[in-house]
């Protein structure tokens, strides 16, 4: 981990926290997001396998989104107030952990559909994640630190769906769920070596009262709409119904990390690359509409592709370009913030988007159950060409604005 430690610093040339420090946090991050998808590729073919009706995979598969909606407001309100960060790490992996471990527990759909929300209170706990680690670099660098944190969370996300096509394929589906509970216990137990920043001089704590100017920041709103388009997409495609397709084109268990590889490996790269070399070259709202046009074209192209690799290269795209956009996102979300209102902001924020997480496979269940698997694909298109057009009409009034 100090390799890619030493590579972060020099992406980020004026972090105030030393290589050891900065190790153990992105050993931990990425700990954090393989316990949370190490089963998300296998996830919808398994419960079609425990022969749950599409309609039925919507809810389980939203109510990860629904529990965000709920208490990530909350999480960042009482961080604020609070002044630390670290005790949501604590949440996040003991949650993650028990997330894991409930899949396992057969019988009644309900228990899947407890696992998947579990799962949803643990990535709550993001909101403690991002704005620490915001906190270990100057403000004006928010928008190249979550680029830098989306980086890690894409190298954790890539090595858990990496390991559960073969996890599946070779031991079963109860062992993506224990290799991700594995991954949550070391998680917890490396969250006390996790170095917290301490407050900003002259810090005044969050107020009920102050919530009002947070979450009425027009930029904050404006990257919380598109986020929670974004969003949609991604939890109705790769981490929805894309595996789903998958096996209907022939793909095997193991093929499906082959399909997640190819969808994480440019969503990877660019996430590193956005806000440090994109974004200043050629603007923010630029790449938000080509990473949204990008994803609307792969995700209506998967209805008509003919085979399995034809489905990982309309991924490998999707990847790249769902990489343009989200740590833009995030970065802007906090970007026009004060630190000490940083975690409401990120709260509101990241609550906002989880709107997309349940509403997007929710309503594709519902329309998959109706019209079959492709509807939902139609739908995940139909979205990004809007948040497109959202993106491009804001691009042309930040124009205005500096004319």
């Amino acid at each position: 981990m100090s390799a890619t430690a030493s590579r972060l610093e020099q992406n980020q040339p004026h972090s105030t926290v030393s290589r050891s420090r900065l190790s153990i946090f992105c050993a931990a991050t990425i700990l954090y997001w393989i316990s949370m998808y190490t089963y998300v590729p296998v996830l919808s073919p398994y419960l079609e396998s425990k022969s749950y009706s599409f309609s039925v995979i919507g809810i389980i598969l939203g109510s990860y989104g629904f529990m965000q909606i709920l208490i990530r407001l909350p999480l960042g309100i009482y961080s604020d107030k609070l002044g630390k960060r670290k005790p949501f790490l604590f949440l996040g992996f003991a949650a993650a952990t028990v997330s894991c471990f409930m899949f396992l527990i057969p019988g009644h759909w309900l228990w899947p559909l407890l696992a998947r929300s579990v799962a949803g209170v643990s990535a709550s706990a993001w909101v403690g994640f991002t704005v620490l680690f915001a906190a270990y670099y100057p403000p004006e660098q928010a928008t190249r630190a979550m680029g830098t944190i989306s980086f890690l969370t894409v190298t954790g996300q890539l090595i858990g769906m990496a390991l559960s096509g073969f996890l599946a394929d070779g031991l079963g589906w109860p062992s993506v769920f224990v290799a991700g509970g594995a991954a949550g216990i070391a998680g917890l137990v490396l969250a006390f070596a996790v170095y917290e920043a301490p407050p900003q001089q002259g810090r005044v704590p969050m107020r009920v009262k102050d919530l009002g100017s947070v979450i009425t920041n027009p930029m904050l709103l404006k990257v919380s709409a598109l986020s929670i388009l974004a969003h949609s997409i991604l939890f109705i495609t790769m981490f929805g119904f894309t595996p789903s397709q998958a096996l209907l084109l022939g793909a095997s268990k193991s093929g499906l990390t082959f399909l997640s590889v190819c969808f994480m490996i440019p969503h990877a790269v660019t996430s590193i690359l956005s806000g440090k070399v994109f974004a200043p070259r050629f603007g923010p709202w630029n790449m938000a509409f080509t990473g949204f046009a990008l994803s609307a074209v792969c995700t209506l192209a998967i209805p008509f592709v003919p085979n399995f690799g034809m489905l990982c290269v309309t991924q490998a795209v999707n990847g790249f370009a769902q990489g343009l956009h989200l740590p833009l996102l995030l970065g802007l979300a906090i970007q026009e913030i004060e630190p000490a209102k940083r975690a409401t902001a990120m709260g509101f924020y990241q609550a906002v988007y989880a709107l997309g997480m349940f509403a997007g496979p929710f309503i594709a269940g519902w329309l998959n159950e109706g019209f079959g698997l492709d509807a939902g694909f139609y739908l995940g298109g139909s979205i990004g060409l809007c948040a497109a057009v959202l993106a491009l009409s804001w691009r042309k009034a930040a124009a205005g604005g500096r004319s």
